[in-house]
């Protein structure tokens, strides 16, 4: 716990109205959307930055006393990222919120970390430009956050994840020095790419305070498909034969019949739910090219075994289903009191066994599981409802994430294709990554950040 001395000094650096000391308003930043028992500690002050001084500022007296520091955007990571596993400060990105630059020429946008993506993605469409990376909680989740977990979401099979979109950052080091990573063009072949080293690093290295995005051209029109299967396998074929037929989808999301049947139920919007599983694939292009788009892959789709094929060209209709696949986790958590969303990843063609595995695994563990995923790049998430105040069923869940990635890396994948790792998959990290690689990890967070204050406890153990 922080000395009173210490919080007076804060204020003093910023302002009172800036600061949050009392524990009743420390108390919600103790917690992010991670979903699992675990010993957490409230933060010892939470503060709201509102330019990159007062980040500097506050950088350099935590470092002076060896604070730690936590960044803080929405919160709705689901690895624990941003939760204080030493206490600490909180730094509150929510004021930094600005747009600073839109540049549709050279098609860029410079904004503080605090903007929520959807702001993003809205004014890029305006001027019939496009940023891609959509995770499903991009209509809350912030720019800043993407960056730290380097997100996904359902179009990174055709167009990447958000390390493909960040040409320049601007970070504030461990210490209170502002520099500018990267060059803010396409190309760079200047040096070390340390802008991508701080993307993706949870906080650990730097704390970006501006970020120069890519955007791309938005196409001109877009469909959706939906086909049904009887098996996982077929299902998994289907996605072959359209790959085989030389279309590339900007997404092939996946839903197995416990999702289909929860999310009925919860969002009724007829979806059948006596298959084995669904796919959803969504083709873009010019307006001329989706009927050959659509045509092929409904043939890949037919040939592979798939039933009720059904093309979408109404924008209301395709909403729905889509808001549809990203209810599964609330549609979950009608079945118990909680759920715990997963996320890993296989070569697609181990999806098969993946999904199957994930089953059987819960099965053996008397879990319910509903699997969703990104199928297009073999990312499946398991959301495994249960009540985690029962104390078997938080032992046989615990046995049951261990096997799911024991399963993910015999099948040549790995525990985390996009939420991170966080304090949720520390001890599990070193199965992936191995000592040597562990080792190289600690060596660069002590060149970045020697005192350690720098979201310390996340991603490996120092």
């Amino acid at each position: 716990m922080l000395l009173k001395s210490k919080i007076d000094d804060l204020k003093k650096v910023l302002t009172n109205e800036q600061v949050l000391f009392r524990e009743e308003e420390r108390y919600c930043y103790a917690e992010d959307s991670a979903n699992i028992r675990r010993e957490t500690k409230l933060p010892d002050v939470v503060v709201f930055v509102e330019t990159t001084e007062d980040v500097q500022r506050v950088l350099r007296y935590a470092n002076q006393h060896k604070i730690p520091v936590i960044s803080r955007g929405a919160g709705t990571n689901t690895v624990g990222s941003c939760v204080c596993s030493e206490g600490g400060i909180v730094l509150n990105f929510s004021k930094m919120n600005k747009i600073l630059e839109f540049n549709p020429d050279d098609m860029t946008m410079r904004v503080q970390p605090g903007v929520i993506l959807a702001d993003i993605k809205n004014l890029a469409e305006s001027a019939g430009l496009f940023y891609p990376p959509d995770p499903s909680n991009f209509k809350v989740s912030t720019i800043g956050g993407s960056i730290a977990q380097s997100s996904g979401g359902a179009k990174s099979f055709k167009y990447g994840t958000t390390k493909d979109y960040v040409l320049s950052l601007k970070v504030v080091m461990a210490d209170g020095t502002l520099m500018k990573l990267g060059s803010g063009t396409i190309k760079d072949a200047v040096g070390y790419h340390l802008n991508q080293l701080v993307v993706g690093s949870e906080g650990t290295l730097a704390i970006v305070v501006e970020a120069e995005l890519k955007l791309i051209p938005k196409p001109e029109a877009n469909a959706l498909i939906t086909a049904y299967f009887d098996s996982i396998e077929t299902a998994v074929e289907g996605v072959n034969g359209i790959i085989r037929e030389r279309i590339f989808p900007a997404t092939i999301d996946f839903m197995d019949r416990n999702a289909i049947s929860t999310v009925e139920k919860f969002y009724p919007n007829g979806l059948n739910t006596e298959k084995e599983c669904m796919l959803l694939i969504e083709v873009d292009g010019f307006a001329s090219s989706l009927g050959i788009q659509l045509n092929r892959v409904e043939k890949a789709l037919r040939e592979n075994g798939a039933s009720d094929v059904v093309s979408v060209f109404n924008k209301d209709e395709m909403e729905a289903v889509w808001t549809a696949r990203r209810a599964s986790y609330g549609a979950t958590a009608k079945l118990a009191p909680d759920v715990v969303t997963d996320d890993v990843i296989v070569p697609r063609s181990s999806l098969s066994k993946m999904v199957c595995g994930c089953r059987d695994i819960c099965k053996k563990h008397n879990l319910q599981v509903c699997i969703v995923g990104h199928v297009g790049d073999g990312n499946v998430h398991p959301q495994i409802a249960l009540d985690l105040e029962n104390d078997e069923e938080y032992k046989h869940l615990m046995e049951a994430k261990s096997e799911i990635y024991s399963l993910a890396i015999s099948l040549g994948g790995t525990i985390s294709a996009e939420h991170g790792v966080g304090i949720e998959k520390i001890s599990y990290a070193d199965k992936v990554l191995g000592a040597d690689v562990i080792e190289q990890m600690r060596r660069i967070k002590s060149v970045f950040d020697p005192n350690g204050i720098l979201n310390p406890g996340k991603i490996f153990k120092l």
